[in-house]
């Protein structure tokens, strides 16, 4: 620690309430001050002070302290100069983890003076605002919420309300009548203050927020019509009469050889159905061959071994997306493994170069002989196909999405759909949106239809959010920084804390 020992040569010092000169000394002090560190080394300034009498008969204060303008003021125990840093400190990492770091830095501070120090930070006024964004965060998710409002053109937070209520956004409305654009997300209380509070702005709803409530009413077709995927799935599965009946998949290594779990798998059955053939018990059998109860219940309940290959042999791997981009390119004469898994790798494939290396030794002895239908694809997963850029999909992708939309015409309708919906938001065609829900409403298929009517009760939100440049999106990510400052904290931090630390510009 560096210590410097100082005090004041003034001969005369104003009384602070009345201002009048005194020269009368009453007692002196030792007053300790911590200054900003010298590298990462403490510093502290003891200052010794006087105590004068003021002069005045009318004044009420009967002594007072002199105070060093740019080094003290009234009852700190910091210089300006550390109170400065370590509210910037605060402003950025707050209580713990500012203590934390302050320590580090030479500048040893207790917890709670940063929390106070940030409380007491000044915070900008936010002054007029054209372009205004709305959204709710989570201060306990599912219980208690707060409103954050965003200059969307100074690109930066200017309040945060309790709760989400319309009236409280209606209140902070009223006071800025300058707003012309107010971007939100569907909310129904959002929407309600606006236009109250607000009538001549232009509420825009966010492009990101239909676009999901649509996916949504789209999964919900999948799921309804996902017995058509899943007989269109097993009707190209089947193999063609004319071609020769392939061995079991999988049971050779890379290297030609019987794989060992094949090998164990058929040992293990065979041991477990002679102990059978003895009259022994399945716990002693559990006990003699040290296997699980369970697993020798399902070799003895297996009579033919190769039921049990097909789960160990024909199991949904990695490569399966994969397969029929690799027999395309087999049979264009491209037979090298390790070419094939660069091409396979740069698509997304995340597996090992074994499983391509086992295929193409496969295709190359005859095991494969028809091209292999993708795997029957989860609602979820034909949805990403759906609502992916066409442009974008991979080609076990675009396979998958021409099989799930052949599977029936409405399903190959929704994708119409979606594609047409897709182009009003990329080309801003707003204006054609009621040709969109009319398209919707004769195609008869009713999540779509719900979407579409949720559109009409909001249509002049949902055109301007359709034809115009602004959106929400920033507001979104505003949202994630704010997650992030709250989760910093443990989620303990109170809503004019939390509050400040949101609106500091750090």
């Amino acid at each position: 620690m560096v210590t410097f020992r100082t005090r004041a040569r003034a001969d005369a010092v104003r009384c602070p309430r009345c201002k009048s000169l005194s020269w009368r000394v009453h007692g002196r002090y030792e007053r300790r001050l911590a200054d900003a560190a010298v590298g990462t080394t403490p510093v502290v300034i003891r200052l010794v002070v006087r105590r004068f009498k003021c002069l005045s008969s009318g004044c009420p204060t009967v002594t007072f302290a002199e105070q060093i303008p740019g080094l003290t003021s009234p009852h700190a125990r910091h210089t300006p100069v550390l109170r400065k840093l370590l509210a910037r400190v605060a402003e950025a990492l707050a209580g713990r983890a500012g203590a934390r770091l302050a320590r580090r830095m030479g500048m040893p501070v207790a917890k709670d003076t940063l929390l106070r120090l940030l409380r007491a930070s000044d915070l900008e006024e936010p002054g007029a605002v054209r372009v205004l964004g709305v959204d709710e965060f989570a201060l306990l998710k599912g219980h208690n919420y707060a409103t954050l409002l965003v200059d969307l053109e100074a690109r930066r937070p200017i309040d945060v309300l309790p709760g989400r209520e319309a009236g409280t956004v209606a209140r902070w409305l009223e006071s800025h009548p300058e707003i012309e654009i107010i971007c939100r997300d569907r909310a129904s209380a959002y929407a309600e203050a606006a236009r109250a509070a607000a009538p001549q702005a232009v509420q825009i709803a966010d492009v990101w927020h239909l676009w999901n409530n649509l996916a949504k009413a789209v999964e919900r077709t999948l799921t309804s019509h996902y017995a058509c995927i899943r007989a269109g799935h097993e009707a190209a599965r089947q193999p063609d009469e004319d071609a020769p009946v392939a061995p079991p998949d999988g049971t050779l290594d890379v290297n030609g050889r019987p794989r060992r779990i094949v090998g164990r798998i058929r040992e293990r059955h065979r041991r477990v159905h002679e102990l059978l053939a003895q009259g022994r018990s399945l716990r002693g059998i559990s006990r003699d061959l040290d296997l699980d109860y369970y697993a020798v219940r399902r070799y003895a309940q297996t009579p033919d071994v190769d039921q049990l290959l097909v789960k160990v042999t024909q199991r949904r791997t990695l490569l399966d997306d994969y397969k029929p981009y690799l027999y395309e390119r087999f049979t264009q004469g491209c037979r090298n493994a390790s070419q094939l898994f660069r091409e396979v790798r740069d698509q997304g494939f995340r597996g090992e170069r074994t499983g391509v290396n086992r295929y193409i030794r496969q295709l190359k002895q005859g095991i494969e002989t028809a091209p292999p239908a993708p795997a029957l694809p989860k609602p979820r997963r034909a949805l990403r196909w759906v609502m992916t850029h066409p442009d974008r999909l991979r080609p076990h992708e675009v396979l998958g999405l021409k099989l799930v939309r052949a599977a029936c015409p409405e399903l190959d309708t929704a994708v119409e759909h979606v594609r047409d919906f897709a182009a009003l938001i990329q080309e801003r065609r707003g204006q054609d949106l009621f040709d969109w829900i009319e398209q919707v409403h004769n195609s008869g298929l009713a999540s779509l239809q719900q979407f579409a009517r949720g559109l009409l009760h909001d249509q002049d939100a949902v055109v301007a959010g359709l034809s115009s440049t602004w959106s929400s999106g920033q507001v979104e990510g505003q949202v994630t920084r704010v997650k992030l400052i709250k989760r910093a904290g443990y989620g303990r931090a109170k809503l004019d804390l939390l509050r400040t630390r949101i609106l500091l510009r750090t």
